[in-house]
């Protein structure tokens, strides 16, 4: 049976919310070169897709944070997969802004939370993790404590893990980038001479540079 990791894997390109084109590679607004793109905001629109993450993301919650009782999604592009899980939970929601709302009470964080609230961080996308840990902070800095974090998808650079460590945050994510690489090679969206040179790109994404 496959595992969700390959199963989402497959769901995330089929529908184009992941790209990957190591030989004409995009440009982030970080300014890095990166041979994959990554938009979850597309799941959203295939409701058989926007259903299994939902469910998956509960089930995360529910076997590894029970504890949690709120549900917190990370602006912008965990606001509705947040939602959707607080939903299936049955548990109080707030959205994490990256920024203060410049007018009106200049809130974070959107909806009620309450000091001493046991909160798990729902993010769609993990890269450096320093957005991510950002809400984090700002959900402690309310009183709160984080219980963890779960993500759909995580591009699993060192930088990650040694920020969610040093930040004493647990990050459980649905799939990752090795998988899908396993998955794009098995199905022919990519060939294998395009391999090394994605798996080069993890080790110092904000180095790489394409070969011509």
């Amino acid at each position: 049976m496959k595992s969700v990791a390959r199963l989402l894997a497959e769901k995330l390109l089929k529908i184009s919310a992941v790209k990957l084109q190591p030989a004409n590679p995009f440009t982030w607004a970080s300014g890095w070169n990166s041979p994959i793109y990554t938009d979850n905001r597309k799941t959203l629109s295939y409701p058989e897709v926007r259903t299994f993450i939902k469910l998956e993301l509960s089930r995360l919650v529910m076997e590894n944070f029970a504890e949690a009782d709120a549900v917190a999604g990370v602006a912008t592009g965990a606001i509705a997969q947040g939602a959707l899980v607080a939903d299936e939970l049955h548990l109080p929601y707030v959205y994490v802004r990256s920024t203060p709302k410049d007018h009106g009470l200049e809130n974070l964080i959107e909806g009620n939370l309450k000091p001493g609230q046991k909160v798990v961080v729902v993010e769609d996308l993990v890269s450096t993790g320093k957005s991510s840990l950002k809400a984090v902070e700002a959900i402690r800095a309310a009183g709160c404590e984080v219980v963890g974090m779960v993500a759909l998808f995580s591009y699993g650079f060192p930088v990650a893990e040694k920020n969610f460590e040093e930040a004493n945050v647990k990050l459980l994510t649905l799939s990752n980038y090795d998988t899908m690489l396993d998955v794009a090679l098995e199905t022919n969206y990519i060939t294998e001479n395009y391999i090394s040179t994605l798996q080069e790109w993890r080790k110092d994404p904000a180095a790489w540079s394409p070969k011509r």
